[in-house]
């Protein structure tokens, strides 16, 4: 639209980030507005027809609606960097000057007591692979793996504090807890170090906060990560707050478009979430059809 963009990142980029690196099927559409689909598609993403979730000694196992994709956050974000460089954008370490719109990413403040906080964590492995998204939940953490680029799994987990200190923090010894876990990793070999990130909030911030900032990402919407929805949902609410703002849009329009195709999986998310917190994952999962849980957790 002819409007002028300035990037400001503190930090370099690219660079390894806790994420759990899957890209739901509807990505490609996205990536196809903005213009990015056959950058991510040289990138070489692992695809990812199935899904598999333990509870316990239980497991579910089903195709995905569509095959979903696998690619690493550092090759993510340059695709992204990259894109918007070439389209004119200018990137900058830190900028003192208040633009007329912004538009604001990155992880929400957590407000938790110690011993409730949550924290991510992520290493990269390589050895034999998977073509399934497979998530593990254990002792109110829960972790996931899955095929990214170039032959690597990605294994990405989400924590309280209380449990992570029983451990003192070695994610190592953390994996050893879940059998199933530990039987799935056993070939695998770690080829990077653990990458924690934290403290995480659940949230959404669909009330006006500033006239003149659109949040997007984690700013705006931080769902619960095992949906698998996080990704898809930072590159629509960016996409959607770069249109607005670049056409004047008013914030609180912006907001509500955003809690419309946003708000439900959440709450979705916030229910499953309730029922492995009190121990409830193992009893029902057996009458909880998978493909019907990834739906429910896709954004609108």
């Amino acid at each position: 639209m002819g409007s002028r963009v300035r990037i400001v990142e503190r930090s370099r980029l690219p660079r390894h980030k806790v994420c759990g690196e899957f890209f739901s099927p509807e990505i490609e559409a996205e990536l196809k507005n903005l213009g990015a689909w056959d950058a991510f598609v040289r990138a070489g993403p692992a695809r990812v027809p199935r899904m598999v979730l333990h509870f316990g000694m239980k497991c579910k196992r089903a195709r995905l609606p569509e095959p979903a994709f696998g690619l690493s956050r550092y090759a993510f974000d340059r695709i992204l960097l990259d894109q918007a460089v070439d389209a004119g954008a200018d990137l900058a370490k830190e900028d003192g000057n208040e633009a007329p719109q912004i538009i604001a990413t990155g992880r929400r403040a957590a407000g938790a007591a110690r011993g409730r906080r949550l924290f991510g964590f992520k290493a990269h492995f390589e050895g034999p692979r998977e073509d399934a998204v497979e998530l593990f939940f254990f002792g109110k953490c829960y972790v996931g793996v899955s095929c990214i680029e170039s032959g690597k799994t990605n294994v990405c987990g989400l924590a309280p504090e209380s449990f992570l200190s029983k451990f003192e923090f070695e994610y190592d010894s953390l994996v050893l807890q879940c059998p199933a876990l530990a039987e799935r990793l056993s070939p695998l070999r770690r080829i990077t170090e653990w990458f924690s990130t934290g403290p995480l909030e659940y949230g959404q911030a669909f009330e006006l906060m500033k006239k003149n900032q659109y949040l997007a990402g984690d700013a705006l919407s931080f769902v619960d990560p095992f949906t698998g929805s996080g990704l898809l949902a930072a590159v629509r609410s960016g996409a959607m707050a770069g249109r607005a703002a670049a056409a004047g849009q008013p914030v609180e329009i912006y907001l509500k478009e955003c809690a419309a195709s946003l708000r439900a999986p959440f709450q979705a998310a916030r229910i499953l979430r309730r029922a492995l917190e009190r121990g409830w994952a193992e009893k029902i999962a057996p009458f909880a059809p998978a493909r019907l849980l990834f739906a429910l957790t896709r954004p609108k």
